[in-house]
């Protein structure tokens, strides 16, 4: 679930080059060779992936400027880096016109790309969270801000626009945590009422002396305290809509009021001597069974009927399991620009524990928990060791790495050397022991075999980025590779160029 960065260049040695740099920062590449290819990708069914675009400026086919301008119109929101070896004040000038984040002149350091890429991605971030939040606070939130992408969600979605046409009142169902909330403020937002007071009342906090009150509003000197007029929820609400959060906790006495302010749209606030009339829109929501508590006599059934006119059920987190990449990626591209974290993704093993957790506490729980691992994380992408918790119940131990491709290879090895070594999950973890199992300091050529060996599965093969880090030639490397008898369990060089490529 990393952030998938697209380069277009019709050079086939920068794209190699910028793809190389940009991965090693922990995000996913593709590639385009031209104009043409580029715009195909981003309009096609995988044009949503995309986070940021790498444009070059001058290509045959189709000029970088004509596709910035192209994707003005269909992706206005999608960050743009412009990269040309013509870095003139026109140039350059033209295209920050066009709508581009940077400009970049050829050739561009890899540190430079990627404080650019991430630069581009925070602002995005950051004016992507104010419009949302400017539209939620002006209660225009529309269900195209929500991030929906199951099927399951699809049809939640669907139905909150047939709703958001009338002024039927909505019941929505759902465990705690699955947004609720914002589907209630999706239906104000798309409706005749967008713009209007939004208000919301969890029944369940209100203490039971001031349930009637904070409703229903009391008048000056109706009861001892009484100091001021008070406006209760319903009339502060009026002209909007009242969002009725967990009513299932609203005590008896105060359902048979809520009933006669539903039926003859009016309330009676305490002390007053007339009737209130009040043009509400009221949104109900509850994690109860409404339907298992009027048997049981716990809700009045006359409210029941009333409320559930229009009944909305939003499945919990692990019936729409296809949602959970979306929000994972938002969460961590929120969290990261809020906090300065260099965070740009999952890694695949952190990316499997999050799809394949059940989420009890659904959506509310993976935010939660993703802002968590923000905080803690100290690489550029979010590791197992950062979901101790969720890892912890799926009996995954969150201090070891699961062994790279390189790591496996290395196990038969480590189980047929001759002295004693650390086992396979301390290679994975990159540590070593300077002693043997006899508490003797071991050979100087045994700690180099198993350095080289550790190399080889940290930086997962890749022996142009081994001999680099452990400061010696590249030969230098093969030679001892052959000493030590590794030399078969390491990819030739003509493919070790795909298999970077590969990851």
């Amino acid at each position: 679930m990393a952030q998938t960065i697209l380069i277009v260049d019709d050079d086939p040695v920068q794209r190699r080059l910028l793809e190389a740099a940009i991965t090693r920062s922990g995000m996913q590449v593709m590639t385009a060779p031209g104009g043409a290819p580029a715009l195909e990708l981003l309009n096609g069914p995988r044009g949503e992936q995309f986070t940021l675009v790498l444009l070059d400026l001058v290509m045959p086919d189709v000029d970088g400027l004509t596709v910035l301008a192209r994707l003005r119109v269909s992706h206005p929101s999608l960050p743009v880096i412009v990269l040309t070896a013509k870095g003139g004040i026109d140039s350059a000038v033209e295209a920050m016109r066009g709508g581009a984040s940077d400009f970049l002149v050829k050739p561009a350091s890899p540190e430079r790309i990627t404080v650019s890429i991430r630069n581009a991605l925070k602002i995005g971030t950051l004016a992507g969270e104010v419009t949302r939040l400017k539209k939620k606070t002006e209660n225009r939130l529309a269900f195209d801000d929500l991030i929906a992408k199951s099927s399951e969600m699809r049809q939640v979605i669907r139905l909150g626009q047939r709703a958001a046409q009338s002024n039927i009142p909505i019941l929505i169902e759902g465990e705690s945590g699955v947004g609720k909330e914002l589907i209630a403020r999706a239906i104000q937002g798309s409706s005749e009422r967008a713009g209007r007071p939004f208000v919301t009342v969890n029944c369940g906090a209100i203490p039971e002396n001031l349930v009637e009150s904070i409703l229903f509003g009391h008048e000056k000197g109706s009861f001892t305290g009484a100091t001021d007029r008070h406006l209760g929820k319903f009339q502060e609400a009026d002209g909007g809509t009242l969002f009725l959060d967990e009513i299932g906790e609203l005590r008896l006495d105060m359902q048979v009021k809520l009933l006669r302010a539903l039926q003859q749209g009016e309330i009676d606030p305490i002390g007053s001597k007339r009737p209130v009339k009040v043009d509400v829109r009221i949104i109900s929501a509850t994690n109860r069974n409404l339907a298992e508590l009027t048997r049981d006599a716990l809700f009045r059934e006359d409210l029941y009927y009333r409320l559930n006119v229009f009944p909305i059920v939003v499945p919990p987190l692990r019936e729409r399991r296809q949602d959970v990449p979306a929000l994972a990626r938002h969460f961590i591209t929120r969290f990261a620009a809020e906090e300065h974290k260099p965070v740009a993704g999952l890694t695949p093993e952190a990316s499997d524990i999050i799809e394949g957790f059940d989420w009890p506490g659904n959506v509310r729980q993976l935010e939660n928990t993703i802002f968590r691992a923000v905080v803690l994380c100290d690489g550029n992408t979010l590791d197992v060791c950062d979901f101790p918790q969720i890892a912890a119940a799926m009996g995954i131990d969150a201090r070891v790495r699961k062994p790279t491709m390189a790591a496996a290879a290395a196990e038969p090895m480590l189980q047929s050397a001759s002295v004693a070594v650390q086992p396979v999950a301390t290679l994975s973890s990159y540590a070593m022991s300077a002693t043997d199992v006899s508490g003797n300091m071991r050979r100087l050529e045994d700690v180099e075999s198993e350095m080289i060996r550790l190399a080889i599965s940290h930086y997962d093969g890749h022996m142009s980025e081994v001999a680099r880090r452990l400061g010696i030639g590249r030969s230098t490397l093969y030679r001892k590779l052959k000493e030590l008898g590794l030399e078969s369990q390491v990819l030739p060089e003509a493919e070790e160029e795909p298999r970077r490529a590969a990851s």
